[in-house]
C-alpha cells in the first residue's frame, strides 16, 4: 500500500507519454524538414479549433449530401461543423504555401489553408475576404460564410508521429550492370 503513490506516478507519465503532442504545422517546420508535396499527403493534420460554415439555401435548392440545414430567423440555413482536433489530410497544394486539407470524403470538400506572417508562418484557414466580424470561404465549390473565430483556426501535427514519415523514405542505392 505504501508504493501506490509511486504506482500512481509512474502510470500518470506512462499515460502522458502516449498522449499526442500537437503542435502547429508552419512554414519553418515544412522547410526545415523538407517535406515534398508526396510526404505531406502521409502527415494527419488536425484544426487548432471550431471551424463552422453556414450559407442560406436558396429557394427551391435542396441539399444532396453534407451538412445539416438548420432554420434561422425563418430561413432555410446549411451548417457545416468541422470540430477542433477533426483530422485531415493534404489533397493538393495549388501553390508552395497553400495546401487544401480534406476533412470529409469528397473530392470537393476541403479548405484552404496558407502561411500567416503574422502568426509565425503557421498555416491558417483562409478565406477570400475577412472583416471584423466574418469571413467568405469556398467549400464544395459554394460560398459559405464563417465567423472571424475561424480566421484563427490553423493546421496541427502530432509532432510525436512526424518522425515515421521520416523513417519511410528510401533511398534507392542504385544498380549497375553485371
Amino acid at each position: 500500500m505504501r508504493h501506490l503513490p509511486y504506482l500512481v506516478l509512474v502510470l500518470s507519465f506512462a499515460l502522458g507519454a502516449c498522449s499526442p503532442s500537437y503542435k502547429p504545422f508552419t512554414s519553418d517546420l515544412q522547410r526545415s524538414q523538407g517535406w515534398t508535396e508526396g510526404d505531406l499527403k502521409r502527415i494527419q493534420f488536425y484544426t487548432s479549433r471550431d471551424i463552422i460554415l453556414h450559407r442560406e439555401l436558396s429557394r427551391g435548392e435542396t441539399v444532396i449530401d453534407g451538412g445539416k440545414i438548420v432554420m434561422k430567423e425563418g430561413r432555410r440555413v446549411e451548417e457545416v461543423v468541422i470540430r477542433e482536433g477533426t483530422p485531415g489530410v493534404l489533397q493538393f497544394m495549388p501553390k508552395p504555401d497553400r495546401m487544401a486539407i480534406s476533412f470529409d470524403r469528397g473530392n470537393d470538400r476541403y479548405l484552404m489553408f496558407g502561411t500567416n506572417p503574422r502568426s509565425d508562418g503557421e498555416y491558417m484557414l483562409l478565406g477570400s475576404s475577412w472583416d471584423k466580424y466574418s469571413g467568405t470561404v469556398t467549400y464544395r465549390g459554394k460560398t459559405y460564410n464563417t465567423s472571424s473565430q475561424s480566421a484563427f483556426a490553423g493546421l496541427l501535427v502530432d509532432l510525436e508521429h512526424i518522425d515515421e514519415v521520416s523513417l519511410a523514405r528510401h533511398t534507392a542505392p542504385g544498380r549497375t550492370v553485371k
